[in-house]
């Protein structure tokens, strides 16, 4: 009976794959590592949705991390074609060719010539058609499709067909297949709704920011300079500032930032004054910081430590 892929990543149940994310400094509840374990048992495209900053991204580099494999980050946005996802040729290398066969005065017939300006030497592989070039099941590379939501529905359409397959036809060199198929993370912050076809060939999950206490043992873990209190003041922060309808949300990338500059300016509580010095670290618009001073910093701060008893 062949080893499943699970077991050849060292992975055999979701708890494991939860404490190895873990030792990458990724910490995973049971739902995302559940969600994880299966797209690797299954070998199926792992879809994340949610709001920016949440970690999605930071799954696929984790475990990249983990399973010490390449990571093939396709960074999608509106009008990415096929060129830009899967190959290219190289036209100044096949214009080089060309010139050097006749300066050298090489004669070829038109078919032997064009079939030159075609081979391997000259083909670009992108993102798409360099996750197929793996043969060892051990570190199979992770293909992270990244904000898929930016892309076109054409672009859309076109991933339905490699993410059945995991083949790509080149015309002029023939199909391209996967040895080992790519372990695919996709993630969407649902600017827009995907296709449901597209669904239908992953597996889903809804990724929220992380609780208060998960974010602050996140805080701890990144940055280890953080406190026990300081972080639990930043944790509670951080989620009373979700609270109050902002345009951007703080993800928890901008709370170990703010963690980071509190730490790095020796601070060892959050006070009004610290607040205010730093909060371009965890706020991001302008209009956000017009509401957080509508507020007012005293009693934001008070309200999160009153709430979650930092």
């Amino acid at each position: 009976m062949a080893e499943s892929r699970t077991d050849q990543l060292g992975v055999a149940t979701p708890e494991k794959l939860a404490q190895g994310l873990s030792s990458v400094d990724y910490l995973a509840d049971l739902k995302i590592a559940t969600a994880s374990f299966l797209a690797l048992a299954l070998e199926k495209p792992l879809l994340l949705e949610g709001d920016a900053g949440v970690g999605k991204t930071e799954l696929a580099l984790a475990l990249s991390r983990l399973f010490g494999s390449d990571l093939i980050r396709l960074q999608c946005y509106e009008g990415i074609d096929a060129t830009q996802a899967v190959y290219d040729w190289d036209y100044a290398k096949q214009l080089l060719h060309l010139r050097a066969t006749e300066a050298v005065g090489v004669q070829a017939d038109r078919t032997s010539l064009e079939a030159e300006l075609y081979e391997d030497r000259y083909l670009i592989e992108r993102p798409l058609l360099r996750s197929l070039g793996y043969a060892d099941p051990t570190r199979p590379p992770v293909l992270l499709i990244d904000e898929l939501d930016r892309a076109d529905d054409e672009f859309e359409a076109f991933l339905l067909e490699l993410l059945s397959t995991f083949e790509i036809t080149i015309p002029e060199l023939g199909t391209r297949r996967a040895l080992v198929k790519p372990v695919v993370i996709l993630t969407s912050n649902r600017t827009r709704d995907l296709h449901d076809a597209l669904k239908r060939r992953c597996l889903y999950l809804w990724v929220d920011h992380p609780s208060f206490e998960r974010e602050v043992e996140i805080i701890r873990l990144r940055v280890p300079e953080a406190s026990a209190s300081l972080a639990a003041q930043i944790g509670a922060i951080v989620q009373e500032f979700r609270r109050q309808g902002l345009v951007k949300p703080p993800g928890i990338a901008e709370a170990i930032d703010w963690a980071s500059a509190l730490t790095r300016l020796t601070a060892v509580e959050v006070t009004p004054a610290w607040l205010e010095m730093t909060l371009g670290t965890v706020i991001k618009y302008r209009e956000d910081e017009e509401r957080i001073d509508s507020v007012g910093l005293t009693t934001l701060i008070e309200r999160a430590f009153a709430r979650f008893g930092a």
